[in-house]
């Protein structure tokens, strides 16, 4: 086991955290994209912090052309095996960004942020007012995040600020006549604890709809 890096040197968190396992994540994709996505009409998507390439692969599979985005080289190279693996390689393609830092170039139809919590230093309101800028006209911003820790969870392994509903559309600060909120609410799921225990966790699920034809408002970047 190699030592935690400090907590403001991410880079080396995630590469660490990916390296001592063979697989951190389970492979299936993350059910409330899924249930969000599905029925969208396929285009191009982004998917940040898309890990082992669990999501990316899922929405490649449903015809989306996906651009994978993580810290983790080691990461990307396993999203890169599993999509060639899924024969959809061709429908995928993978940069590694510290978001905060480096951010893609371009825009989607589709930006997708599944969970973007870290133990270590992480800009979530500048990384989500870059994921609003980067969705295209008649495009889905689609943010998902933890609500809180497990219900199994009694001493949490750190201290963690967890979001809001009106707290992360405050932050974004998207202008209303170019925005549209299509889903905001607190979804509780069914869980298990690693020791077997039955629980539930609760996530925050915000999905967003950017007009077409209006004058873009520059989203103002967090200072």
């Amino acid at each position: 086991m190699t030592d935690t890096p400090a907590p403001d040197r991410p880079t080396e968190f995630w590469e660490a955290r990916y390296r001592d396992s063979d697989r951190v994540w389970s492979g299936r994709p993350n059910e409330l994209l899924v249930r969000e996505v599905t029925g969208l009409a396929p285009g191009t998507a982004l998917d940040l912090g898309c890990g082992e390439g669990g999501d990316a692969v899922w929405l490649a599979s449903a015809g989306w052309r996906v651009t994978g985005v993580d810290i983790s080289a080691t990461a990307l190279a396993r999203a890169a095996r599993h999509a060639a693996e899924a024969g959809v390689g061709e429908r995928t393609s993978w940069e590694r960004h510290e978001l905060g830092r480096s951010f893609p170039e371009g825009s989607f139809d589709l930006v997708s942020a599944q969970y973007l919590q870290s133990p270590v230093e992480l800009d979530r309101q500048g990384i989500l007012r870059s994921a609003a800028d980067a969705v295209a006209d008649g495009g889905t911003l689609l943010v998902v995040m933890h609500a809180g820790w497990p219900s199994w969870v009694t001493e949490p392994p750190f201290d963690a600020v967890f979001p809001t509903l009106d707290g992360v559309l405050d932050e974004l600060s998207l202008p209303e006549e170019e925005w549209t909120v299509e889903t905001r609410e607190t979804v509780r799921r069914p869980g298990v604890s690693p020791e077997g225990l039955d629980g539930f966790r609760e996530d925050h699920v915000w999905r967003l709809r950017r007009h077409r034809g209006v004058d873009r408002k520059r989203i103002p970047t967090a200072g």
